[in-house]
């Protein structure tokens, strides 16, 4: 019987993004003639200044920028801020294909992704897909994290660098830096080396407002001599939800 087992996976996006009313989250100065909409201390600013073709935000001598918080207020400092919250999530890699698997032989591949939440307490993301099927046949996933075993059936994934069975997979990168990016990996999935997949888990998260964390999704694969052929394929969905 000849083996031939292929997987395609597509990291699909999903965005059910909680956003409550914008004035029910940055309180405003407001009598019943006059409201304003931001507070400013220091030389100026411009929130649009505009061409016909181009438009700019601009300040001089802002007093603090950057963001500050208690356990029951937040506030984002400086002239160029934004009063309405929001969650971002983009996929950078949409489409793998491992090839043919063989029971002898251990298949990795990565995938990665970018999250960032303004004027937030942070995010979840969530793993919301089954592990890769083929006629009705499901993969067996590792339940707790795991290391890799050539010849056994296991399927699993981390979000950290790893060397076994080979260099692949990445840490968490920050942009602008990680004073500013404040994404961490769940602990199940933050263990080099180790693999999980289980649905519904938590796999990376904040707890703040936080610039561009990227990850990287590391894939394990392997089949033993009894695993079904044919073709596998698994629709990866990750579900970012905002705290707010």
């Amino acid at each position: 019987m000849a083996w031939k087992q292929t997987a395609k996976y597509v990291i699909a996006l999903m965005l059910p993004v909680l956003l409550l009313p914008a004035v029910a989250l940055a309180a405003q100065s407001s009598s019943s003639n006059y409201q304003v909409n931001e507070v400013f201390f220091g030389s100026g600013g411009e929130l649009n200044a505009c061409s016909t073709s181009y438009c700019s935000k601009q300040s001089a001598g802002d007093l603090a920028v950057g963001s500050t918080a208690s356990n029951s207020y937040r506030a984002q400092a400086g002239f160029n801020t934004d009063r309405s919250p929001y969650i971002e999530f983009t996929v950078n890699n949409t489409n793998i294909n491992l090839g043919t698997l063989t029971a002898t032989s251990t298949r990795t591949a990565t995938a990665s992704f970018t999250v960032k939440a303004y004027l937030a307490h942070g995010y979840n993301v969530t793993n919301a897909s089954d592990p890769p099927s083929n006629n009705g046949y499901t993969m067996q996933a590792l339940t707790i994290p795991t290391a890799s075993s050539v010849g056994t059936e296991q399927f699993g994934m981390n979000l950290v660098a790893n060397t076994i069975p080979s260099t692949f997979g990445a840490d968490p990168t920050y942009t602008p830096d990680n004073s500013f990016s404040f994404g961490q990996v769940a602990p199940d999935y933050s263990s080099t080396n180790l693999f999980k997949y289980l649905k519904d888990d938590t796999v990376a998260f904040s707890s703040a407002s936080t610039s561009d964390t990227t990850y990287t999704v590391s894939y394990l694969f392997n089949i033993s001599h009894v695993t079904p052929g044919g073709n596998y394929t698994l629709r990866h969905v990750l579900v970012a939800t905002g705290t707010y």
